[in-house]
């Protein structure tokens, strides 16, 4: 592609960018500044909250042609009450209460100048990622420190594992460009995929696999 074609399609990225912000109503930009060169986008300016930031990111992830993304967004937390440490602390344990798919009794939460910290131990890696979902999403978390450790019930079946992972990436992405190997304790994933939807949906396989307990995402989106 020439100078003034990449110009081009880094302006139209640019735009659609700006409009899928504008689009998502968990996204809401206070003030987000997107630059784009070369099919990779800078997100800068503030939000007023984490899982608001993760939506822009998500936003700038789902437009095509988009190669990366570098998330210099900052938190800006409003100054309204409900936002101390022993709030949030609060309002973190009893979102992992309520959901019912993961073990709060197992997990300690620590909180400090709206930073969440995690800790304990699961049996799937599926309920760690579950965990820091409901964190995300509450009102005054500047961000998250997972240290959630997975152990198993049972000792890992390392081929059957494999095999798993592999027929499931089959049914829900094709999985043609995908490779699957495992580091020690770590499912790496590999490879190359079209588009930021089918990476997704891979991790969401790799980390629901049982005896999982991390996943190395190494795959490059195709655009």
């Amino acid at each position: 592609m020439g100078t003034a074609a990449a110009a081009r399609e880094d302006q139209r990225i640019q735009q659609d960018v700006l409009a899928e912000l504008a689009w998502d109503p968990e996204a809401q930009p206070n003030e987000i500044g997107v630059s784009v060169d070369e099919g990779v986008v800078t997100l800068t300016g503030w939000v007023d909250s984490s899982a608001r930031r993760w939506a822009a990111t998500r936003c700038a992830q789902r437009v095509r042609g988009v190669r990366a993304v570098a998330d210099d967004i900052e938190i800006r937390l409003p100054g309204s009450p409900g936002a101390t440490d022993a709030e949030i602390a609060l309002a973190v344990s009893r979102a992992l209460e309520w959901d019912s798919y993961v073990p709060a009794e197992r997990l300690d939460v620590t909180v400090a100048n709206g930073w969440v910290m995690l800790r304990g131990e699961v049996e799937f890696g599926w309920q760690r990622r579950t965990a820091e979902r409901e964190v995300r999403r509450l009102r005054g978390v500047r961000g998250i420190t997972n240290l959630i450790d997975v152990r198993p019930p049972a000792p890992t079946d390392t081929d059957r594992m494999l095999h798993d992972v592999r027929r499931a990436l089959g049914r829900a992405v094709g999985a043609g460009g995908i490779s699957v190997a495992v580091d020690g304790d770590t499912l790496v994933l590999s490879g190359v995929v079209r588009s930021w939807w089918e990476r997704d949906q891979a991790q969401r396989v790799a980390w629901s696999a049982p005896g999982v307990r991390a996943v190395d995402d190494q795959l490059l989106v195709l655009e």
